[in-house]
């Protein structure tokens, strides 16, 4: 059961790429179906997980062995990996449903179907490793796929830019991660979990000297950890490529940021609770990185006009709410979190895909407006998805999201205040953007051109029925699975996190002051009203404050996004790009390269061949190459006839060598 898990979205990846052409439609059937399927059978293997300590550990194969370290392909099983096999398998599974419809025009579906699974696949692996080498290669795949998947209008100058570019981005982060992977094979001489969380503690006082610094080794994987964690979660400093990923089809978006690619980062930080507990300082960076990036994505988000842009500086900002809830040992709640933040983000985007697919490809917020009357049914779960986003009392983004707050505040730290604070900050702007994307797309003016109204309708049964399913899910799904996964004297999570008695502050939230517990909800309600003041009822205020010669470099600040990819490019892409053009290319490749590789040597045996009146062909340096492998393998046997003293092959060597030579002539 556990096998075909796997086994049947990789099996729709193969089906669809050779006979999609051939079945056309029937394809897209099969993969969802297999999706599916696979959904069906991780809410059969759920139940065991419920109350018990059960850790199942499936060896597949032996992938390689050497003296000190066995690496196989296993399952790791425990409640960690079933939860996230449930929303991997479940969210795909709609959006393949919803691809049915959104893609219908689209005459390469079939491959679009086929990226969808193989990024299933590869996350499904990723969830389900039983070491770190094994996660390596999920890890790995995922960001193939995305690539693929972002980069599926290739045609499109602006798709191939912003998939290289999360490509690249993804690479910093993944050379750390490999960085922390040799550190941990260094320590622990092995890359198991098991082991390795089993024997952490032994190793947290092993110092290496680096520089002048005295660093403990637990802290560099750690850091290490964090970075890879980082690069895959788009938190700040590594984020760039993520509102550009919004180039791709918006089923990938809604895949992408809601339960796969972007949720990959905290699930490492989470299974490896263990490493992190061991290290104060790296958990304090931690913390403020995650505060900061809840800050970035809020505050920029705000003044985007991209309806997909909004959402994914959105997903931008609730990662930073997880992981400064890791940062501050809160890994449960964190992970109950990306559990919420996946049904209301996928509704989110699959409902802008809704608008975006009714207004005729249209994404610009401020050319829309008085969609309600055509769209109703996706005015209603936008609705669902904003105010389950900004915590709504009894939604199931409340149910997480504030908690989170509190438990910051109940840490009673300099770095719990601060994220508490700026986090109720971000509460408020979150609620301030969710509400203008309302505003501007169903209830202002209409500002849409006319052709729009002619064919604005809603989507087909596949798009509604995905739409309807993550509503539901968004409204109960929170208040079902709270005592479950964050409830006092909870055991679910067992042995798949590992907290600290003495950073446990769960008990202490239900003695927190009712003003700090209000203030989240305060401060959404504020910017609900402030958005509905501006956008909805008194507009020539907004442009008033917009025109104020104190507001403008504030909003060319957040409009520019904080500055961050302009100085990337200004200090890091163009100075990379210069000294590849004057120091690789010009200097090494078409000058060492050029001088003393096959073209310049054969060259020059050319002119020393005429010197001595030796006439050789003059292309002779274009079968030079052939000639290269030739005389390696001539070299080879000549060391093989003189260690063995066997001149036999010394003489097959001079012989093959004249044969060349004359063979140029």
């Amino acid at each position: 059961m556990l096998y075909l898990i796997i086994l049947l979205p990789f099996l729709g990846f193969i089906f669809s790429l050779i006979f999609g052409r051939l079945l056309g439609k029937g394809a897209l059937l099969i993969t969802t179906t297999n999706i599916f399927l696979a959904f069906i059978l991780s809410l059969c293997i759920f139940k065991p997980f419920l109350n018990t300590y059960l850790i199942n550990i499936l060896f597949l194969l032996p992938w390689f062995c050497m003296d000190t370290m066995d690496i196989y392909w296993a399952m790791y099983i425990d409640s960690l990996t079933v939860i996230m096999l449930l929303v991997v398998t479940f969210i795909s599974m709609l959006v393949h449903l919803y691809s049915i419809s959104y893609m219908s025009e689209d005459p390469h579906k079939p491959r679009f179907m086929s990226y969808l699974s193989l990024f299933t696949f590869f996350m499904l692996i990723l969830v389900t490793a039983n070491n770190f080498l094994h996660m390596f290669v999920g890890w790995e795949g995922v960001g193939v796929s995305s690539y693929l998947l972002i980069n599926f209008w290739f045609t499109r100058i602006q798709a191939n830019k912003s998939a290289i570019k999360a490509m690249l981005l993804n690479r910093v982060g993944d050379f750390f991660l490999l960085l922390a992977i040799f550190l941990i094979y260094y320590c622990f001489e092995t890359l198991d979990y098991l082991i390795v969380f089993a024997t952490a503690e032994n190793f947290n006082n092993f110092k290496c000297l680096i520089g002048f610094f005295d660093i403990k080794i637990i802290d560099l994987i750690c850091l290490f950890l964090l970075f890879g964690a980082m690069g895959k979660s788009a938190q700040l400093g590594l984020h760039t490529w993520l509102p550009d990923a919004m180039e791709g089809p918006t089923p990938v978006s809604a895949l992408i940021h809601a339960a796969t690619m972007v949720t990959a980062g905290i699930f490492l930080i989470v299974r490896c609770s263990y490493l992190f507990e061991n290290t104060s300082f790296v958990l304090f960076i931690m913390a403020v990185i995650g505060a900061l990036t809840a800050f970035f994505g809020a505050s920029t988000g705000v003044l985007q006009n991209d309806i997909k842009k909004i959402i994914a500086y959105s997903t931008c900002s609730q990662l930073g709410y997880m992981l400064f809830s890791c940062g501050l040992s809160n890994y449960h709640i964190a992970f109950f979190h990306l559990y919420n933040h996946a049904f209301f983000k996928a509704l989110l985007f699959l409902g802008a895909g809704s608008v975006i697919h009714a207004a005729l490809d249209e994404q610009d917020i401020r050319k829309m407006g008085g969609f309600l009357h055509s769209l109703k049914f996706s005015y209603v779960c936008f609705i669902i998805g904003s105010l389950a986003l900004t915590g709504f009392p009894f939604l199931t983004g409340f149910y997480s999201k504030d908690l989170i707050l509190e438990m910051a505040m109940t840490t009673q730290t300099t770095i719990g205040y601060f994220c508490f604070y700026l986090g109720v900050l971000v509460a408020f702007l979150t609620a301030f953007y969710s509400s203008r994307i309302i505003f501007l797309v169903f209830l202002s003016r209409p500002n849409a051109n006319k052709m729009v109204f002619k064919y604005l309708h809603e989507g087909s049964w596949e798009l509604k029925t995905a739409l309807f399913m993550l509503a539901i899910l968004s409204i109960f799904i929170g208040f079902f699975s709270s005592d479950l996964f964050v409830g006092l004297g909870t055991d679910y999570w067992q042995t798949a996190i590992f907290i600290q008695n003495f950073r446990s502050f769960h008990s202490d939230v239900e003695f927190l002051p009712i003003f700090y517990k209000l203030l989240p909800l305060g401060y959404s309600l504020l910017g609900i009203y402030l958005a509905f003041l501006l956008y909805n009822y008194n507009t020539v205020l907004f442009f008033s404050i917009k025109s104020k010669a104190w507001f403008y470099p504030l909003y060319t600040f957040f409009i520019k996004k904080w500055y961050i990819d302009r100085l990337y490019n200004r200090f890091i892409s163009q100075n990379i790009l210069s000294f590849s053009l004057k120091n690789a290319y010009m200097d090494v490749d078409r000058g060492l390269l050029e001088k003393f590789g096959p073209f310049g040597i054969s060259k020059n045996i050319y002119s020393l061949f005429n010197m001595f009146g030796i006439g050789v062909k003059e292309n002779f340096h274009m079968s030079f190459y052939n000639f290269f492998i030739l005389l390696i393998t001539l070299s080879i046997l000549s060391f093989i006839s003189v260690y063995f003293e066997n001149f036999y092959f010394l003489f097959l060597s001079f012989l093959g060598m004249s044969i060349i030579f004359y063979s140029e002539k």
